[in-house]
Order: structure tokens, then C-alpha cells, then sequence
């Protein structure tokens, strides 16, 4: 293991020293040299960013059809174009799945692993692993609390307990008096942070309900049947985008008029701010989540930085309410909020 740890810090001295020949040689960016490992460039047609060819491995607890992280990958592929990155995702919401394709990056000797922490104590061994390994991890969205211990050069996301704070804190400024939250992930510690953190501050009542995340006609079918047994529920807190627009059928179905609000934030989203259809939604910015995971791995192998010195990057929260609809519009439409 030494010895794997040796050659790795050989090999990222030899890319520091190539960088510097190549910047007193007043050379181009990419090096003036074309490689089939040479990234795609961005809109701008600028040039690579003169570094070697590394390798960034992603693994989240998203479900099927989950949105959300299609929005983080959006982000994470753009930070690798520009850093002349091969990046890697893989994603399942069993954490024993997740920490078997961590060992499997692992194995292929990866150059830097992204991974979330819904489920830390599944994924602690294979974390551990990779540090020692000399892995370099950064993780994002879930778990920020265990990141340090286990090893991670930084956490980047959104403090969950405080998102659901500031939930609690807009429901009473709203009037609202019964809410029920939404988790559509049994186990997920984020998830149950974030409804823990609306009890703390809301001053109403809250109930938990779980339902079945990866099959949607259940979801609704579980919101529907709640709304149309307590009839004095006024509020329902979703955790994730695509269970607000489940939310808003569910609500139909029951006769009910209970106000729909909804953690994370997609183009659907704020088409139903604009009907007012929901009222808020929070905002952790996934996109900035992928991107700065992959740029902080990059920055680490090519200059020893480490984003946020050790402590974690917040990308949120934000209440979005309908006014702020006219300012994210194109940016939800291409897929980046």
C-alpha cells in the first residue's frame, strides 16, 4: 500500500512539473497536442487546461428517474470538460450497492472518488478504503456530519437540519397550522434531518409519512389517502422535486387544500410556482454540488487546495417563491438549477 501511495504521489509531481514546463514554455493550454483523451470543450471553444488526463468517479443513493441527480451530473460533466476529466457515475439507493461500486473504483485505481453519505454506515468501510488507498474522496448532498471522520478532504452540500429550519420558520410565516413530510427514502439520515429540523422550528404540528420513492403511482396514492383521512392538514412538505407534482395530483384526488411546498428545485418546479400550484421551494443548487465535487479533486491532484479548508461548502438552502420564477427560468429550462 506504501508503494501504491508512492507512485501516486510520483505521478502527481510529474503532472505539477509538466504544467510548469509547459506555462514557462509560454505553450498553449492543451499542449499543442491532440489525444483521444482530450475532453469535449465548453460552449467557449477554449482549450484544455494543460493537465493530465485524470479520472473522477461519482456514486450517489439516487433512485430511478430521480431528477435531482441528473442536474448534479450536469454540473460534475462540466467541471470534468473543463479539467480534462474522465468522470464516472454510478448510483443505486441500496447502501451496500453503493459501497460495492466504490470498491469497485477502487480497483480500477480512480484518481479521485465522489460519493454521498444517505447511509453512512453502509458506506463507511468503503470510504475508509479509499482513503487509504490514497484515494482522494469528497462528499456531497448527504451526510456532511460523518464526512471529516471518515477520512474526506471536504463535504460540499446543504446543512440539512438548518434547510429544514428555515422549512418550519416559512410555514409559520405562511400561517400554516398542520403539516405532513413527505420522505420518499426510508434510511436516508437526510431526509429525516430535514423533517427533524422542520418540527424544531414550525409551530405547528408535523407528521412523518413515508411512502414507496421509486414508484411514483404509490406516492401518490399514500399522499392522496393521508389528505383525504385528516382533512385539517394545510400543509405538505415534499423532499424532492419530482414528489411535488405528485403532491399537487394527490391533493385533487382528495379535494384538498392543503398548500404544496417542496425541497429542491427542477424546471417543473418552478412552471408550478408560476401556476402557484406550490407554494416555495428550496434551493441547495445541485449543479454547484457536481461541479465543485470534481473541481475540488482536480484543484487537490494539481495544487494540493482543498476546497473550504476542511470544513464543508454550503450550496444552501434558499426559499424560492414565485418571484423569484423570472430569474431562473432559463437556467432551469437548460438543466442547471
Amino acid at each position: 500500500m506504501a508503494r501504491r501511495r508512492t507512485a501516486r504521489r510520483a505521478r502527481t509531481a510529474a503532472v505539477l512539473a509538466a504544467a510548469i514546463a509547459l506555462a514557462a514554455a509560454g505553450c498553449s493550454g492543451s499542449g499543442g497536442k491532440e489525444s483521444e483523451d482530450k475532453p469535449e470543450q465548453s460552449g467557449g471553444g477554449g482549450e484544455g487546461p494543460g493537465t493530465a488526463r485524470m479520472k473522477i468517479a461519482m456514486v450517489t443513493h439516487s433512485g430511478e428517474g430521480d431528477t435531482f441527480w441528473d442536474i448534479v451530473q450536469s454540473g460534475a460533466k462540466k467541471a470534468a470538460a473543463k479539467d480534462n476529466v474522465e468522470f464516472l457515475y454510478a448510483a443505486n439507493k441500496d447502501g451496500k450497492e453503493q459501497a460495492q461500486r466504490v470498491q469497485q473504483y477502487i480497483d480500477a485505481d480512480v484518481d479521485g472518488i465522489i460519493v454521498t453519505l444517505a447511509k453512512p454506515e453502509a458506506m463507511r468501510d468503503a470510504v475508509r478504503k479509499a482513503v487509504a488507498a490514497g484515494i482522494p474522496v469528497i462528499t456531497i448532498n448527504s451526510g456532511a456530519q460523518f464526512s471529516k471522520a471518515l477520512g474526506a478532504l471536504s463535504h460540499i452540500g446543504q446543512e440539512e437540519t438548518i434547510a429544514g429550519e428555515a422549512v418550519g420558520e416559512e410555514l409559520n410565516k405562511r400561517g400554516l397550522k398542520k403539516a405532513v413530510c413527505v420522505i420518499h427514502e426510508q434510511g436516508n439520515v437526510s431526509l429525516e434531518e430535514r423533517c427533524a429540523g422542520v418540527k424544531k422550528t414550525f409551530r405547528g404540528s408535523v407528521e412523518n409519512l413515508n411512502v414507496e420513492g421509486t414508484n411514483m403511482p404509490s406516492s401518490q396514492s399514500s399522499i392522496e389517502a393521508k389528505l383525504q383521512s385528516g382533512k385539517d392538514i394545510d400543509a405538505v412538505v415534499t423532499l424532492g422535486a419530482p414528489f411535488a407534482a405528485a403532491s399537487i395530483e394527490a391533493k385533487e384526488g382528495a379535494g384538498s387544500k392543503a398548500e404544496i411546498n417542496t425541497f429542491d428545485l427542477n424546471e417543473e418546479v418552478v412552471k408550478q410556482l408560476k401556476a402557484q400550484q406550490i407554494g416555495f421551494a428550496v434551493d441547495q443548487q445541485p449543479y454547484l454540488q457536481g461541479y465543485l465535487a470534481v473541481d475540488g479533486l482536480w484543484l487537490h491532484k494539481t495544487n494540493a487546495n482543498v476546497v473550504g479548508g476542511g470544513k464543508p461548502v454550503l450550496t444552501g438552502p434558499a426559499i424560492i417563491t414565485e418571484k423569484d420564477v423570472p430569474a431562473l427560468e432559463k437556467y432551469t429550462a437548460n438543466g442547471t438549477r
